[in-house]
C-alpha cells in the first residue's frame, strides 16, 4: 500500500507540480518504478482495488496503471509463468468490467490493449478470440459489459498487427494468424448486429454504443476482414442496413461515412451495392442537408458518391438511372456555396476519374458517342458552371487580405487549394466539351462593357480558367475573339494607380497571365501594341503583377517583333529598360524584361537605329563601370 500511494504522489506530482525540478524527479523515479517487478502487483492493485486515494487525480493514476502493464506485457509477456498470466488476465477482465461503464474512453482502452496483448502471449499456439470470447462471455452478463466486449474487440486488430510485425518473423506464421482474424469475422459480426438490435437505454447512451459498434466495425475492416462478404449479398445485408441507419443518426454520421469508404476499397462490390441505395441518400439525406445548409452531412455524402463513382467508374459510364442520380446529386454538391471550399474540392477527383475513363473510352460504335453526348456533355457543361461560381468566391476575400500597400494579397487556403486542384480537371472539362465549346461558356454573358458594371469577381475566375486551358485551345486552334482582352486592357489601364489594389489587381494579374499564355494568337490578332506595351509595362511596376507582366513582356516581344519594331513601341521598351534602376525587381522578372527588350532591340534592322538605341540602354551603366574599370 505504501507504494502504491508513492505511485500516485509521483503522478500527481508529473501532472500538477508548478516546479519543473519537481516533475523531473517524479518522471524518473516513475520510470525506474515501472522497470521493477513490484510494477506488476502495484499497477495490477491501483486497477482493480476499490481504495480510492486522498488525490482528486485517481483517473490519471489508474490510467499510469494501465500504461505500465501494456509495456510490460509488451516486453516481458512471454515471461511471465502460466498462473501468472491466468491471474493478471482475470485481473485486467475485472478492471475492463470496473471501468465499461466509467466515463474514461481512454481508461478502458488502454485495459483492452493490455488484455489483448496479454491473450496474444498467453496462447501463442492456440487461437486467441476465441479465447478472448470465452474469458469475457462473463462480463455481457454485467452492467456495461457489452461495452468493455466491443473495445476489446475494436484494439484486437491493432494489437494483432503490432504483435504480427514485430514477432511473426516468416510469412507462414503471420499468414496463421490473419487467418485467425478472417475465421473470427463472422462471430464478431455476430455480436455487432446484437449490440445493434439491443436497445441499451436511450438518448445519448444509445448514440454513444452506435459509435462503439461502428468503431469496433472499422478496426476489423481495416484490417481486412470483410472483403470477402459474397457481393449478392452485399445489398441487403445486415450490417449494411445497420450503417445506413447510422447514417440518419447525427452523431454517427461521420464515423458511418467513414466505414462505408473504407469498406468500398476493399470490397469490389460494395459500389454496386451502395449504386442501388443512391436515391435514398439523395432524398432522405443529402436534398433536406442541401435545404438546411448542414455542411457536415453534404460533406459526408459528397465524400462517399465521389468514392463510389472513382472505386468503380464504369458503374458511372453505364448511365444507369442510379450513375444519373449520383452525378446530379454532385453536381449539387460541387454548386454548394458553403463557407469554405472542401466540399467542392472532394468531388474534383470523381469528376477527374470519369473525364478520364469517359476520353479513353472506345467511341468507335454509335451507342456510346450518344450516351457522352446525351449525358456526360451537358453535365461537364453544368459542371463547369459550377467550377467557374465556386472558383470566384470572393465574397470571404476582404480588405484584411491585402496588406497597407493593396499589392500584396493573402488569398484563403482553401480557395488556392481548390484552385491548384481544378487545374486538371478544368484541362479534362475543355477536352471533352471542345475549346470552341469551352471558350463559348467563358465569354458567354457578354461580362465587359464600359457602359455597365463589370463583374469583376466573374471576370477573375474566367480568366483564369481560360489560361489554364491555354494548351489544349492552341493546339485545337479555336478561334478566339481576343477584342474582349483589348476592351479589358483599355478599362484597366484607364484606371488609376490607387484603383489597382485587392481585386482589380488580382484581374490585372490575370489579365497579363493570358497575354503571356496567349501572346501568338494576340500579337496576330492586334495592328497597334501601344495600349498593350503600356498595360505591361503598368503592371511590371506593381508588385503583385511583376512576374506576370514582365513574363508577358517577353513573351509578346518575342511573338509580335514587327509590332514592336515601329517607333513609338521602341520608345515605351526604352522608357522601360531606363527604369530599371529605380525599381526593385526580382533577379527572374529583371532577366525577362532586359531579355524582352534585348530581343527586340537586337531584331531592329536598321543599324544606325539599332546602335543608337543600345546607347541609349546602356548609358545608365557606364557610370558604373567606369568605376569598376578605376578600380
Amino acid at each position: 500500500m505504501e507504494l502504491q500511494i508513492k505511485v500516485a504522489q509521483a503522478v500527481h506530482l508529473l501532472n500538477h507540480d508548478t516546479q519543473s525540478c519537481n516533475r523531473v524527479a517524479a518522471n524518473q523515479w516513475l520510470v525506474q518504478f515501472q522497470q521493477s517487478d513490484a510494477a506488476w502487483e502495484v499497477a495490477t492493485s491501483i486497477l482493480t482495488s476499490d481504495h480510492h486515494q486522498q488525490f482528486d487525480s485517481d483517473y490519471e493514476v489508474e490510467f499510469f496503471a494501465a500504461q505500465i502493464l501494456k509495456r510490460k506485457i509488451q516486453s516481458e509477456g512471454y515471461y511471465l509463468q502460466s498462473e501468472a498470466k491466468d491471474a493478471l488476465l482475470n485481473a485486467l477482465l475485472l478492471a475492463a468490467r470496473r471501468f465499461s461503464a466509467g466515463p474514461s474512453k481512454q481508461l478502458l482502452t488502454q485495459i483492452c490493449l493490455a488484455l489483448s496483448t496479454l491473450l496474444l502471449h498467453a496462447v501463442e499456439h492456440g487461437r486467441p478470440i476465441e479465447k478472448l470470447f470465452y474469458s469475457v462471455q462473463n462480463l455481457q452478463s454485467h452492467e456495461g459489459g457489452h461495452i468493455a466486449v466491443l473495445e476489446m474487440l475494436t484494439v484486437l486488430p491493432e494489437v494483432f498487427e503490432d504483435h504480427i510485425t514485430n514477432n511473426c518473423k516468416t510469412l507462414t506464421i503471420r499468414y496463421e494468424y490473419e487467418q485467425q482474424l478472417l475465421l473470427h469475422t463472422p462471430m464478431v459480426i455476430e455480436f455487432l448486429l446484437q449490440q445493434s438490435e439491443k436497445r441499451f437505454g436511450g438518448g445519448v447512451q444509445l448514440a454513444d454504443t452506435n459509435k462503439k459498434i461502428l468503431r469496433c466495425l472499422l478496426s476489423w475492416v481495416r484490417a481486412g476482414c470483410f472483403s470477402e462478404i459474397p457481393a449478392a449479398s452485399l445489398p441487403s445485408h445486415p450490417i449494411l442496413n445497420f450503417i445506413f441507419n447510422a447514417l440518419q443518426v447525427f452523431s454517427s454520421f461521420d464515423l458511418a461515412i467513414e466505414v462505408l469508404v473504407e469498406l468500398m476499397s476493399r470490397n469490389e462490390g460494395l459500389p454496386q451495392a451502395l449504386l442501388s441505395r443512391i436515391g435514398f441518400l439523395k432524398e432522405v439525406l443529402l436534398l433536406p442537408a442541401l435545404n438546411t445548409g448542414d455542411e457536415k452531412v453534404i460533406a459526408g455524402i459528397a465524400c462517399l458518391m465521389s468514392e463510389i463513382g472513382q472505386t468503380a467508374p464504369s458503374l458511372i459510364l453505364k448511365a444507369s438511372p442510379e450513375a444519373l442520380i449520383l452525378m446530379d446529386a454532385l453536381l449539387s454538391c460541387a454548386a454548394f456555396p458553403g463557407e469554405d471550399w472542401e466540399i467542392a474540392d472532394s468531388t474534383l477527383q470523381f469528376w477527374s476519374s470519369l473525364a478520364g475513363c469517359i476520353l479513353g473510352h472506345d467511341l468507335s460504335g454509335g451507342g456510346d458517342r450518344k450516351n457522352i453526348q446525351e449525358v456526360f456533355l451537358p453535365a461537364y457543361s453544368a459542371l463547369l458552371d459550377a467550377l467557374l461560381l465556386r472558383a470566384q468566391s470572393f465574397g470571404q476575400v476582404n480588405d484584411s487580405m491585402f496588406n497597407d500597400d493593396g499589392e500584396t494579397i493573402d488569398l484563403p487556403d482553401g480557395l488556392v487549394q481548390f484552385r491548384m486542384n481544378l487545374v486538371e480537371l478544368l484541362v479534362d472539362i475543355c477536352q471533352l466539351l471542345g475549346s470552341a465549346a469551352f471558350a463559348q461558356k467563358i465569354f458567354l454573358g457578354g461580362w465587359v462593357s464600359f457602359n455597365v458594371q463589370v463583374p469583376w469577381k466573374e471576370v477573375e475566375a474566367k480568366l483564369f480558367a481560360l489560361n489554364v486551358v491555354a494548351e489544349v485551345v492552341l493546339k485545337e486552334g479555336a478561334n478566339l475573339d481576343f477584342s474582349v482582352l483589348i476592351e479589358l486592357v483599355t478599362i484597366l489601364s484607364n484606371r488609376t494607380s490607387d484603383d489597382l489594389k485587392g481585386l482589380m489587381l488580382m484581374v490585372y494579374k490575370s489579365v497579363a497571365d493570358i497575354i503571356s499564355s496567349y501572346s501568338k494568337w494576340i500579337s496576330a490578332f492586334l495592328t497597334n501594341g501601344r495600349p498593350l506595351l503600356l498595360f505591361l509595362a503598368t503592371g511590371i511596376s506593381k508588385p503583385f503583377c511583376s512576374n506576370a507582366s514582365s513574363c508577358a513582356l517577353r513573351k509578346f516581344c518575342e511573338d509580335a517583333c514587327a509590332i514592336m519594331h515601329e517607333p513609338s513601341n521602341l520608345e515605351i521598351l526604352i522608357w522601360i529598360g531606363e527604369k530599371l534602376e529605380e525599381r526593385h525587381f526580382s533577379l527572374e522578372d529583371e532577366e525577362e524584361v532586359v531579355g524582352a527588350i534585348t530581343f527586340v532591340v537586337g531584331s531592329v534592322p536598321n543599324k544606325e537605329l539599332k546602335n543608337n538605341l543600345l546607347v541609349r540602354l546602356l548609358s545608365p551603366s557606364y557610370e558604373a563601370i567606369g568605376k569598376l574599370v578605376s578600380v
